[in-house]
């Protein structure tokens, strides 16, 4: 048998490049999912509550009956709950200091040759790698 994960994989990234180019098509914003959130919790984004309410329910349901189709992914996330919330808030916070997200620097922002999100995403990359290796290798939490 073939393996096949990578096809996920690749099946999320064009989805998360066509939700984009559609946003940006349709609305004329960036699609970054820390800012659409940010706007609902902060009150900035009153005018478009409609839109933001859709696409974050779009991002729950969608997966969610992808997954319920083809009968779910493997993960590998760990079972140590207090380190999926620690990864979580850790997330949350810098996202919000970066002024946004993967989605928005790293699909958005790179595609668009923009410094800023270029620079983000390798922030993110290297964060990232650092706190796997350091959590894994020195700490034996994941």
């Amino acid at each position: 048998m073939i393996p096949t994960e990578w096809l996920f994989g690749l099946a999320g990234g064009l989805m998360i490049g066509l939700a984009a180019s559609l946003y940006l098509l349709v609305n004329g914003r960036i699609m970054g999912a820390s800012g659409i959130l940010g706007g609902l919790v902060d009150g900035t984004g009153r005018g478009t509550t409609a839109e933001r309410v859709a696409f974050l329910a779009g991002c729950l349901i969608v997966p969610a009956l992808i997954a319920w189709a083809i009968g779910g992914a493997r993960t590998n996330i760990t079972g140590n709950f207090a380190v999926i919330m620690a990864a979580g808030l850790l997330v949350g916070i810098g996202t919000r200091l970066a002024n946004g997200c993967t989605s928005g620097h790293g699909v958005c922002g790179i595609s668009r040759l923009s410094p800023r999100g270029i620079i983000a995403t390798v922030c993110y990359l290297l964060a990232g790698g650092i706190v796997m290796a350091t959590a894994r290798h020195l700490w034996g939490l994941i």
